[in-house]
């Protein structure tokens, strides 16, 4: 069976995206369900599912895994640049030369556009993709901060207790709690993929070295 060629080309990310938003329905179906269970305990009124949408319960519960989620990807491009494992294939090899970049490349050679403008545009896109990774993360973080904050509200108001403001939340040891437990398995898992690469591996996986690789071959 032959596929459409932007099929192939793209199934990755594809299978990816699919799989991202069946697990997104998923998590605000339950979320939907758990809340409105926990409302009804509390004699209060069940809410429809656009307005959970909207509640910090489904905002901070979304949000704060995103937020470490690039966390851990932008600090393992930052860091991989110029710190190494020996043997993994998740890591430059420490060997190697360092990339140099060819502003005039040959007449057959395509470079990305970035390349052909001024210096800061070329400096930008060197670090583009862990650019874009914390600017993701302080999104994440802004908006799990939000809902974290409206949901800890609601519950002070629903027992009769004084509200917080957004900035005097910010040392409330929850929303720090909800962050750190995401964060430190995220730099759990990342420690795992770069030293189980050294002597696992996945046959056709691009992030497994070859089943013929010595352990020490890295990248």
């Amino acid at each position: 069976m032959n596929l459409p060629r932007a099929l192939k080309n793209n199934g990755l990310s594809i299978v990816l995206l699919i799989i991202f938003l069946l697990l997104l329905g998923a998590q605000a179906y339950t979320g939907f369900v758990q809340h409105n269970k926990e409302l009804v305990e509390m004699g209060k009124p069940n809410l429809a599912f656009i307005h959970y949408l909207g509640t910090g319960h489904f905002i901070e519960s979304t949000f704060e895994n995103w937020e470490s989620e690039f966390l851990q990807m932008g600090m393992f491009v930052l860091l991989s640049a110029f710190l190494f494992q020996k043997g993994s294939a998740e890591s430059n090899d420490p060997d190697a030369p360092s990339e140099e970049i060819n502003i005039k490349p040959a007449s057959n050679q395509k470079l990305p556009w970035p390349l052909k403008k001024g210096r800061f545009i070329r400096y930008v896109y060197s670090y583009s993709l862990s650019i874009s990774f914390y600017i993701l993360f302080l999104l994440s973080f802004c908006l799990h901060w939000y809902g974290s904050c409206k949901d800890y509200n609601l519950q002070q108001a629903q027992q009769g207790e004084h509200t917080v403001t957004m900035r005097a939340y910010l040392g409330n040891s929850r929303l720090w709690f909800e962050s750190f437990q995401n964060w430190q398995s995220e730099f759990l898992a990342v420690f795992c993929m770069v030293t189980l690469s050294i002597f696992l591996r996945h046959r056709g996986s691009a992030q497994s070295k070859k089943l013929t690789d010595p352990d020490d071959k890295t990248g």
